[in-house]
This record gives C-alpha cells, structure tokens and sequence, in this order.
C-alpha cells in the first residue's frame, strides 16, 4: 500500500518508549505521526493534515488525556476522529470516564500487540463508514436544496410570464437583492436565502383573473383591490414550510408591496415594522420594474428611474437601502448588461 492511501494514526503519550512500541506495531500499515504532550497532540489534530485515529495517554503532566479529549471533542472539525486511549490505569472508573468524554476504545498497558492492530483496524473501518455516509447524506441534501431553488425560481417565472412580464426579471432583481443584501454587511448565508427566495415574491399573481391582471390600461378601484390581493395569495400558495428559505420567500411574498410611510399594502405597515428582506424586494424590483419594457410603457432611463425613486425614498422605499442601492449601480449595470431582455 503506498503512503498516500494509508491511514494516519496520532499516538499522544509523554513516555518515548511507550511511542516506540506502539510505532513500531502499526509503521508497516499506517503513517504514524507522534506527539509527547497534549498541546502538540492538539497542534497536530487541529492542522491541515489531520489524523484519522487517535491512541491518546491518560496519565501526561499539564494536559491529561481526558483534557485533550475534551477539547477534541468540543470542536466540529476533530470531533469525529476516533479517539482510543491506551493506559496503565485499568480501573473501571477510568474506562467509563473515557468513554464518556467520546473515546470509541480503552486498551490497557502494557498493549497486546494483535488487539491493538483488530482495534484500530475495526474503529477505521467504523469511521471511513461513517464519513461515507455522511458525505452521501451531504450530496443529498444538496441534491435537494438545489431542487427545491429551482423549483422556486421557475415558479416565480411562471407568474411573471403570465404578467407579461420576462424571466429576465426575475434574474435581474433577484441579482439585485444579492448585492444590496451585501451591501448592507448581512452575512452570506442570508445573502444567499433572500437571491433565492426573491423569484417568488409574484407568485400571487398566478391567483388573479386574467381580466384583471392582462388589462392594458389602469385598474379600476374594484379591479386594484383584486390585484392587491396577489400579496396574500402568494403567501398562501407558499403556505407554512420550516425550510428558512420558504419561510422567507412567504415573508416576501406578504410584504414586498408595503411602504416605508404606511401606506402600502396588505397590512399597512410601515418603516421596521416592515421585514428587512421586503424593504430590498422592494427597491429592486420598482428598478428592474421602471427600466425595462412592458406592454405598457418603454423603459425608463437609468437616470430618470433613480431620480423618481430618490424622491420617494422615505415614502415608498427605506432611505438607507435606497441610498446604498445607488452606491451599488456599477455592479447593477453590469447585472442589466448581462441580463438583457
């Protein structure tokens, strides 16, 4: 077996001799790495390189082996390595103490050769399983994160073409929402959740007549009323989900037509009252929405569109995402560019 494909085993004890002895039983199957302290076994556990099994000392001064297992243990990225420690302490109490700080094994000194090589054998056999199955449960949940996105985005195409509306739309401002998202220092993951969830804050408008949704002129008051209806219906045709990534999308759903003073729709609602992530809906969907072509309008100029929102900026829109959404349009004329209709 070449050196790359062979396991590396850690073996943690202050007695060189004692490391000689367990080297000189495993060197031939394994690449062994040793360590005569506690805070050079960490040093070696918590580095790039780190071992798939660990044989760790008990009895060792300033840091024991139960510390070293502590601190292993309370760390995602070493928790997982399987830890036997190999002591001349026997006593019942000892093994039990090791086991419940998360050793998998206890072998006693002086080591038997033959056990000492069926039990790392055995625990490395239980741990590449276990890194294979997570690693498949990890491809899986992606598989179907992934599937659940483009679910949601094609959805939110869906009720923009019935709007006469464009795909490209939905591309566009999502993209948009990403970078004020950033813009505004929010973390990535949210960043990610609300570029994701954007495509769905239409998909009420699956549920309005055509007779009211497709009319070329303007809305009379009864038909307005109807088409305002398509906030509720969205977050109804979302429904109640624990995914945080629907949980947001109804959010916006419900929410991205309200208005920083008040008077908006379906609630009401007004400055922090409304939700963050509808507050940059909102700002990135009227941009996409006044520059581009629709059945009923031309497309607005970059500069006219921005000096109608700037004048509604403390009205219709937050004024510190309408301030940093202008700080943003380098990176929002790139999306357009690249993003044409």
């Amino acid at each position: 077996m070449s050196d790359e494909a062979k396991a590396t085993i850690l073996i943690v004890d202050d007695t060189p001799e004692n490391i000689d002895v367990l080297s000189g039983i495993l060197k031939q199957d394994y690449k062994i790495k040793a360590a005569l302290n506690g805070y050079l076994a960490l040093k070696i556990a918590f580095s790039e390189h780190k071992p798939d099994l660990i044989l760790l000392d008990i009895m060792m001064p300033e840091m024991d082996g139960y510390d070293v297992c502590r601190q292993l243990k309370s760390h995602p990225e070493t928790s997982q390595i399987p830890i036997i420690f190999v002591s001349a302490k026997s006593d019942v109490h000892d093994e039990q103490m090791g086991f419940e700080l998360g050793a998998v094994d206890y072998l006693s000194k002086p080591v038997s050769p033959p056990i000492v090589i069926a039990r790392i054998k055995t625990h490395l056999s239980l741990y590449d399983q276990s890194r294979l199955l997570e690693k498949l449960v990890q491809d899986r949940t992606k598989e179907l994160n992934d599937t659940r996105v483009e679910i949601i985005r094609r959805l939110g195409r869906a009720a923009e073409f019935k709007d006469n509306e464009t795909g490209m739309h939905v591309i566009r401002m999502s993209l948009f929402t990403k970078i004020l998202a950033k813009k505004l220092g929010k973390p990535d993951d949210w960043c990610e959740l609300i570029y994701n969830a954007a495509p769905m804050h239409d998909i009420g408008k699956i549920g309005i007549p055509d007779r009211v949704l497709l009319k070329p002129g303007r809305l009379n008051p009864e038909e307005w009323e109807i088409m305002k209806k398509h906030s509720e219906y969205g977050a109804d045709i979302i429904g109640e989900h624990p995914s945080p990534l629907l949980q947001l999308a109804k959010e916006i759903a419900m929410s991205h037509h309200e208005k920083w003073d008040g008077t908006g729709y379906p609630k009401g609602l007004s400055k922090e009252e409304i939700p963050l992530a509808s507050r940059i809906i909102a700002v990135a969907d009227v941009f996409d929405a006044l520059t581009s072509v629709r059945p009923y309008k031309e497309a607005w100029s970059e500069q006219r569109a921005i000096d109608f929102m700037t004048k509604e900026s403390g009205r219709h829109f937050d004024p510190n995402l309408m301030a940093l959404f202008i700080e943003c349009l380098p990176q929002i004329r790139d999306i357009q560019r690249h993003y044409t209709d």
